[in-house]
């Protein structure tokens, strides 16, 4: 009897082809935070106790991606699934990150990436088991909703004119999106319940992280009953609302981190008195926010206080704990700068 058989716990195990071992070794170096177990002219093998994994790697030839859909981890929480990310990333390996995506009949969050040789890797945590789920592209590879950003995937942007009509429902799927344009919309009919219908189903197929834009004008103040009659090209505005409007509207649909791109300095246009100017305004659909606070920021400055979107208020020198999430929209958002961002450090 092989007692080292009996006494070792399973893990998962999986053989690949390569066609460059030393690149390979490389690779799953930085994936996994480990040094190969045995690392030989003909072979090599990893061993982690924690996922339970042995992996090992042979020399030949191999067509792209190989046999495999895609192999996986799924590790206890998101902020794992962000260290496995970060050690990666750190490596100038690129990564595709899904948040709170239906996967599976499962809610997930987690990242693609591709190994050298095209095998692709899904690192997920899971949320929740759900009784719906659309099929995933890991059911085929040839599919343009490709897992790895190195493989090219044409952006999708839904988009809406002024003088277009205004619809209830957009012939998109759920989280199918990558951007949502509104061009002058606010300016025609979209005002009020409508623009918050259009704005519900531009939240709806958006991919978590998703953007949409809103660009047209917006007056200083309420502007006085009766018709505009602007001149030129303008002269198909219907409507200017206030530039607070279309934000809370934004904020209402359920977007994150919403500013101002653009708002013009001179206005372009003067109606009794009051100025209209462009606008730009940019809102994100939030991923799954978990409730483990495992990161940290401290503001900064140069104001007293400040707050986001979640619910986060920062005073100015004062630590704040933050779950991953949170942290990683300050972190990527336009003023990183003014914070010192706290990672726990990478689990091994």
């Amino acid at each position: 009897m092989n007692t080292l058989a009996a006494e070792s716990p399973v893990k998962f195990h999986a053989s690949l082809n390569v066609s460059d071992l030393a690149a390979s070794v490389a690779f799953y170096r930085r994936l996994l935070g480990v040094d190969p177990a045995k690392h030989l002219a003909d072979y090599a093998k990893f061993e982690l106790e924690s996922p339970p994994l042995v992996l090992s790697l042979i020399p030949g030839r191999t067509l792209r991606g190989g046999n495999l859909n895609h192999l996986g981890l799924r590790v206890p929480d998101v902020a794992a699934v962000h260290d496995f990310q970060l050690r990666v990333e750190s490596a100038g390996i690129r990564t595709q990150r899904e948040d709170g995506v239906e996967c599976c009949h499962a809610t997930q969050t987690k990242f693609w990436v591709e190994d050298p040789d095209g095998a692709v890797w899904e690192i997920y945590v899971l949320h929740a088991d759900t009784d719906e789920s659309e099929e995933h592209a890991a059911t085929n590879r040839a599919s343009d909703d490709s897992f790895a950003r190195e493989v090219a995937r044409e952006k999708v942007i839904w988009r809406h004119q002024l003088g277009e009509p205004v619809t209830t429902r957009i012939a998109s799927d759920d989280n199918s999106v990558d951007e949502v344009v509104l061009e002058g919309t606010i300016n025609g009919h979209a005002g009020g319940d409508a623009l918050a219908a259009l704005l519900a189903e531009g939240f709806r197929i958006l991919r978590p992280g998703g953007e949409v834009r809103i660009h047209g004008l917006a007056a200083d103040s309420a502007l006085p009953d009766g018709p505009l009659a602007l001149p030129g090209p303008a002269a198909a505005v219907e409507r200017v609302p206030t530039a607070t409007e279309p934000m809370a509207a934004l904020r209402a649909a359920g977007f994150a981190g919403v500013r101002f791109e653009i708002l013009s300095a001179k206005a372009h246009f003067e109606i009794a008195g009051i100025g209209l100017r462009e606008v730009l305004l940019v809102g994100r659909k939030p991923g799954h926010r978990p409730k483990t606070l495992s990161h940290g920021a401290v503001y900064l400055g140069p104001l007293a206080l400040v707050a986001d979107d979640f619910g986060n208020t920062f005073a100015r020198g004062e630590r704040v704990a933050l779950n991953v999430h949170d942290w990683l929209a300050l972190k990527n958002g336009p003023i990183a700068g003014q914070f010192l961002l706290l990672a726990p450090p990478p689990r091994r």
